[in-house]
């Protein structure tokens, strides 16, 4: 099995900064991509950003310039920095990947359950 365990979250004040992590672990063969993402009430799971194998990333136009996302591809880790923290970023974020697992033809997603940040105005 694959699991993704997310920490980093917790409560800051607005124009704050947190350090999310993400670490994948089981039978993993390789990552193709992994990401962050976040569900706003009422609305679906939205990519907040993501970072592929060979180093590309994607970020959400609303946090452009504020966070950044990084990994540690031989440790199956991945990280986000977010900086300038808006009350309207408050959410629960869930690490995402796209891994391969041994004796699986095919990558598959995978998902963490989830790290809270709340940001006070």
């Amino acid at each position: 099995q694959v699991q993704l365990v997310e920490s980093g979250g917790g409560l800051v004040q607005a124009g704050g900064s947190l350090r999310l992590s993400c670490a994948a672990s089981g039978s993993i063969i390789g990552i193709r991509r992994m990401g962050w993402y976040r569900q706003p009430p009422g609305k679906q799971r939205e990519l907040v950003a993501s970072i592929s194998s060979d180093g590309t990333t994607n970020y959400a136009d609303s946090v452009k310039g504020r966070f950044t996302i990084s990994s540690d591809n031989a440790n199956y880790k991945v990280y986000q920095q977010t900086d300038s923290l808006k009350p309207e970023d408050t959410d629960v974020y869930y690490c995402n990947g796209m891994i391969k697992r041994y004796y699986s033809p095919v990558y598959s997603d995978y998902w963490g359950r989830g790290t809270q940040v709340t940001v006070s105005s």
